[in-house]
């Protein structure tokens, strides 16, 4: 006698309760009276879990994406002015440090004068390249704050947060003008802390926001809609 089987073919009663059609193996399939061979590629039934949705942006996430843009912008911009001022600073500090030497060591011969010019221009490339290199990770940055690239949001918040953290000797240096003179007897002039203490507020604050963000919504303030 054959068994009913449900509209689907997908189980079949067998008195007391409804069971698959299909067979463990997946290569047969039961018709109410016998086990047929199934056609297709065998599969085994297995259970395929909802897939979580992708994020949607909230109204946080645009002013962030440009908080981030226009921060980064800045520190760019600064970073092609390096060269121009950094430079000239490297050179005094470089001949600053050979006369404190000279001072110490009086009976020692002068350095030759086309030594220092060579110093002095590998001195001057390198701040060229720190230049270049830094503008563009400012460049990178910025297109992920605008495509909201997630890896970028995290890499972010850990150089923000390292920024955050550096403010006390920003503060310190910016009194005492003590970097480096202690090495070459030079020190770097007292607007170049003040302007990192300037620039460590809205370093602060975005990083809050960023820091805020990612506990209550996610990256990029970006939250998951319910499953449906």
């Amino acid at each position: 006698m054959s068994t009913q089987i449900s509209p689907d073919g997908m189980y079949y009663w067998d008195g007391s309760q409804w069971l698959s059609t299909l067979s463990a193996d997946g290569r047969h399939r039961w018709n109410g009276a016998a086990w047929m061979p199934v056609s297709q590629q065998a599969f085994m039934p297995v259970y395929a879990p909802q897939p979580l949705p992708a994020r949607v942006p909230t109204s946080w996430t645009r002013p962030l994406q440009y908080a981030v843009a226009a921060l980064y912008t800045l520190s760019g911009l600064f970073s092609l002015t390096l060269p121009f001022w950094m430079g000239g600073m490297m050179t005094q500090a470089m001949n600053q440090s050979i006369q404190n030497q000279q001072q110490l060591n009086p009976n020692a011969s002068p350095i030759p004068t086309d030594v220092v010019s060579t110093m002095t221009s590998i001195g001057n490339g390198v701040v060229w390249v720190a230049a270049i290199f830094s503008l563009a990770i400012c460049l990178i940055t910025i297109v992920g704050a605008l495509k909201r690239w997630t890896w970028i949001f995290y890499v972010v918040l850990v150089f923000l947060g390292l920024g955050v953290i550096s403010i006390p000797l920003d503060l310190v240096n910016a009194f005492t003008g003590s970097r480096f003179s202690g090495v070459s007897g030079y020190s770097m002039p007292s607007w170049y802390y003040w302007v990192g203490l300037a620039e460590a507020i809205p370093v602060t604050a975005v990083f809050l926001w960023m820091l805020i963000a990612l506990i209550k919504r996610g990256p990029w303030a970006m939250v998951r809609p319910p499953l449906s």
